[in-house]
């Protein structure tokens, strides 16, 4: 069986985040790194599903600058096979459509059986990358998998809902599955495998082999929102609180 499993690396949402000089993204310099949450667990469930079947090839892949390759080798040492690079220094300025075209023109003739990605990124968070690879590629795509379980050519799963609400569903081969929260615990890589991982291929091609037109900037400005005064808490019998609230909005000529 042969898995692609999508990664993007993401500062520790614990640094602190200024905006960039150019006013378009966060300032990157002297952030913390990781690997995005959610897509740690689509590596750790192709790994199980590696350790499971036996006959498995995993493919990391992760597209943006040199720094990116740190986030590829901890994949591979937590049990991927090999690693796939796609340098792109303005990775950030790109939106869903472009990221998943890259992908979408990297895995089309790899035949792979099955795409891991994250529900989303935790920084851009639109949760559409894995359904447009999925549309592009012509897969079956299952969003928000909690719960995986492959046999006979075919996956069940269970995709969460709103309301913490869970919904069976069965997807025949080739399929993107994007993974979310409770689907397992990611495992901690050891140090004979972060050493072994140092010798598997990782393979680093130019982002114009698959996209050949120029990014388009989707944001048009980005700024820390202003801080809010505190609000004002009303007590008392409802009728009075009724008057109390009548006459702010007169003062304030709401009303």
């Amino acid at each position: 069986m042969n898995v692609l499993v999508c990664v993007k690396q993401v500062p520790d949402m614990e640094s602190k985040f200024t905006v960039s000089s150019d006013g378009l993204w966060y300032d990157q310099s002297d952030l913390t790194y990781k690997i995005n949450e959610y897509d740690e667990y689509a590596v750790e469930e192709a790994v199980r599903l590696k350790e499971k079947l036996g006959d498995v090839t995993i493919t990391v892949l992760s597209i943006g600058p040199d720094r990116v390759k740190e986030a590829i080798r901890k994949a591979l040492a937590l049990g991927a096979d090999k690693g796939a690079h796609i340098k792109d220094d303005e990775a950030h300025l790109k939106d869903p459509f472009q990221i998943a075209t890259i992908i979408s023109n990297y895995a089309k003739d790899k035949n792979f059986d099955i795409i891991f990605t994250g529900m989303q990124s935790e920084d851009r968070g639109s949760a559409q990358v894995g359904a447009l690879v999925a549309e592009m590629l012509n897969m079956n795509c299952v969003t928000t998998i909690v719960d995986f379980e492959y046999g006979d050519g075919k996956v069940n799963v269970k995709r969460e809902l709103e309301g913490g609400i869970k919904a069976k569903v069965t997807a025949k081969l080739p399929v993107v599955l994007t993974c979310q929260l409770g689907l397992n615990t990611v495992r901690y890589p050891t140090l004979p495998n972060i050493m072994k991982a140092k010798r598997k291929e990782l393979k680093e091609f130019n982002v114009s082999e698959f996209l050949n037109v120029d990014p388009k900037v989707i944001t048009l400005k980005a700024f820390v929102p202003e801080k809010k005064k505190g609000g004002i808490v009303l007590e008392g019998a409802p009728d009075e609180i009724a008057d109390k609230l009548i006459n702010i909005l007169k003062e304030k000529a709401i009303i």
